[in-house]
């Protein structure tokens, strides 16, 4: 049997690998936060399969987009532009065509909720929207969640308007909004066929990494029911997440859960960090029962001293043999030998920390720890198809041709020639005779 991977990974690994992972048979896909106008589009909405669904997305959304460590001191406004949120996408999702269920449209649906503070009996066409709704099904679940929120008067109403509005302002951008209004990366089919999916995010900003961690917290659960609705189980395709980009992205609070079921339904998770200090402090509470589940621990080198002792902790103590002289001279002098076995760390944090940098240590659970050389990635037998074995870098997004033009193959070209065209009769116009012409019949 074959078993075969799909990649989540970051960017800056597409340049390089790119061209290796096409000529092995995966399909690769992009989405592009850097260059938006070369991504592959991604629409959540496309993702939703109940109310439950809708409910992750908004949270996930709000809890992606609030900066780390920061505290409200009045969580109303973002529980009343939650409660907001909730009914433009319940409305979009159970009214609107499909072409119309994605974020640009929440944004059109929020501009039309005009508040006027000075008039409390002003409808919006926002508000005509759902008094419609209302009349139609007064149980709609947009309607109860549309209904909570305008319960309160004008002023307030314009700041949680104010609130949702600073929550969404990417999707004003006309790159962000063309990129969430269709779908092209068929999140299901990875766990289904050999597709390497590239998260390319920048690394001097995090203002589109929201969009990232909606990705995974989707990802996770499109495969999961794959598996447990479709194969049986386990997919057919193991998926392999390679978080590089670990520290920088908001996951689920209940990642630690994620991880200690995945493996049964073949989907595992590379976490890249720099040190341990990054993962204590995106999980303070349930760093160690990330650590306890994973099988493998690999340590390549660091500075950060908590790490240090982490590991020289984990390679545990070394037993030696002490042998103790000792030896009097004089009038009645003696000699004397001790034998005893004594511990020490197998490594020192110092030791630790002053790894020669060709070594790497790996931890396999239930096994011996490992010192071991680092692979030169130089050796490897496909390397020349990547640019470090001088292969050509990998371009995702290219236009090989105008919008507008078509090609044809030989076969098409020899049936629309010239003379049958003639024997038709047709002619071509110029810009001049089709004007004259419509002029005349006007």
């Amino acid at each position: 049997t074959l078993l075969v991977y799909d990649y989540i990974i970051p960017g800056e690994n597409l340049r390089d690998t790119g061209y290796l992972l096409e000529e092995k048979g995966y399909e690769v896909r992009v989405l592009d936060l850097i260059n938006m106008e070369k991504s592959h589009c991604y629409n959540p909405f496309v993702y939703l399969k109940d109310d439950n669904d809708v409910q992750r997305l908004v949270t996930n959304l709000f809890k992606a987009t609030t900066p780390k460590g920061s505290q409200s001191n009045d969580p109303f406004w973002d529980t009343a532009a939650s409660m907001l949120l909730l009914a433009l996408i319940f409305y979009l999702q159970y009214e609107a065509p499909e072409e119309e269920q994605n974020f640009p449209m929440v944004m059109e649906m929020l501009r039309a909720g005009e508040v006027r503070e000075d008039d409390d009996q002003y409808q919006s066409p926002l508000d005509e929207l759902f008094e419609r709704l209302e009349m139609k099904n007064p149980e709609h679940i947009a309607v109860k969640y549309y209904k909570d929120y305008h319960s309160g008067s004008a002023k307030t109403l314009k700041s949680i308007q104010i609130t949702l509005a600073a929550r969404l302002e990417k999707f004003n951008l006309s790159s962000l909004a063309a990129l969430t209004a269709t779908d092209d990366l068929d999140l299901p089919s990875l766990g289904e066929r050999k597709v390497a999916l590239f998260a390319l995010i920048p690394d001097n900003d995090t203002s589109y990494n929201f969009l990232v961690s909606i990705l995974y917290t989707q990802l996770f659960q499109q495969l999961f029911y794959l598996a447990d609705h479709k194969y049986g189980g386990r997919l057919p395709v193991h998926v392999h997440f390679l978080m590089d980009e670990f520290a920088n992205v908001s996951l689920p609070d209940d990642f630690d859960k994620i991880l200690s079921v995945m493996r049964s339904r073949e989907v595992s998770v590379s976490i890249i960090l720099q040190n341990l200090a990054q993962l204590k402090a995106l999980f303070e509470k349930q760093w160690e029962s990330i650590m306890g589940n994973c099988d493998e621990f690999l340590y390549l080198g660091g500075n950060e001293q908590g790490t240090h002792k982490y590991v020289s902790e984990l390679l545990g103590k070394a037993t030696i043999d002490t042998n103790t002289y000792g030896k009097s001279t004089g009038h009645s002098g003696n000699y004397s030998t001790n034998y005893q076995n004594t511990g020490r760390e197998l490594m020192t944090p110092d030791e630790v920390r002053m790894l020669d940098n060709r070594y790497a240590i790996l931890f396999i659970r239930g096994e011996r720890p490992i010192l071991d050389e680092k692979f030169d990635i130089l050796k490897h037998p496909n390397v020349g198809l990547t640019t470090d074995g001088n292969g050509k870098p990998y371009l995702h997004g290219a236009v090989d041709r105008a919008v507008a033009s078509i090609s044809l193959g030989d076969s098409l070209e020899d049936e629309f020639a010239d003379d049958s065209l003639e024997s038709e009769g047709y002619e071509l116009l110029s810009d001049e005779d089709l004007e004259e012409i419509i002029q005349k019949y006007a």
